[in-house]
């Protein structure tokens, strides 16, 4: 009977999807659809009709809730590409709008496979969740994988330092790991700089619990206006950049990485400047 259920729920959301797409839409998504995984499973765990379903409340936050205007996705490369976006929010919603962007706005239709901390697989329930939207965890090997495979892979460098921040600190950049560069050059990849206004002041933080974020092993406890780190209707507006490409060794010395890593840090600095210099409000 709960796997009766379970189909049902699975194909209400999955109808949702499509009619909240449009019949022009449902026919490139399902161009997305691959046939060669035994059980339409990839060897990460992601299933492209499980990720079409759940895809409706995201696609509904897109479109009501947060609104989301797109700008220069047209510059996205055919192929391999690293996005690197500016993370903040206490909960990932940019991360979903980014996702949700590349399947409706982008020509042809792209899905995003994010790097997701470590700690991620240790929740119950949710670590399956994230691997059947093809989620995984960020480590080099399953990234390089991915590339060679010509996957579109979206990284926030700033980590949990980002999705953390608190109040005084929005829309400034925190420290950019290495990681992510080191691999555009092993791979030849181009780099696209993204830049996302509206997801600081959707769950504003005033403090972080640190012990309490101890006890519980996350990486923070934030405590925000609300109380909760539930999402505010702000308005999302996203930007992409023009693709970045770089020369060098992957083994290069760090500090020959960040001159590099400097130059993404910059393309996101100033994209984000200028959204929030044109925009008029937070919520319209």
């Amino acid at each position: 009977m709960l796997e009766q259920l379970g189909d049902k729920v699975k194909q209400g959301l999955r109808e949702w999807t499509e009619r909240m797409v449009g019949p022009e839409r449902k026919g490139r998504l399902k161009e997305l659809a691959r046939g060669d995984h035994e059980y339409g499973v990839d060897p990460f765990g992601f299933n492209l009709d499980y990720s079409l379903s759940a895809l409706a409340p995201l696609v509904w936050l897109y479109r009501h809730y947060h609104r989301v205007e797109v700008s220069g996705i047209e510059r996205l490369p055919k192929g391999r590409v690293l996005l690197v976006s500016n993370h903040s929010g206490q909960l990932p919603m940019d991360g979903a709008m980014i996702g949700v962007s590349l399947l409706l706005e982008a020509d042809p239709p792209r899905h995003v496979r994010s790097m997701v901390e470590k700690w991620v697989p240790t929740l119950p329930y949710v670590s399956t969740f994230m691997a059947r939207v093809g989620q995984i965890v960020g480590t080099p090997e399953n990234c390089r994988r991915l590339l060679e495979s010509e996957e579109a892979i979206l990284v926030f460098p700033e980590g949990t330092r980002g999705l953390g921040k608190l109040w005084p600190q929005r829309y400034q950049l925190q420290e950019f790991g290495l990681g992510f560069m080191r691999l555009a050059l092993e791979t030849n990849t181009p780099i696209v700089p993204v830049a996302v206004v509206g997801a600081e002041e959707q769950a504003p933080a005033l403090m972080d619990l640190k012990p309490v974020a101890r006890l519980l092993g996350f990486p923070s406890f934030p405590v925000t206006v609300t109380g909760l780190p539930l999402p505010l209707p702000t308005k999302y507006r996203i930007y992409f950049g023009e693709p970045l490409r770089f020369t060098g060794r992957a083994d290069d010395e760090d500090s020959e990485l960040d001159k590099k890593v400097r130059t993404v840090k910059t393309a996101i600095q100033t994209m984000l400047n200028q959204g929030l210099k044109e925009r008029q409000g937070v919520f319209w």
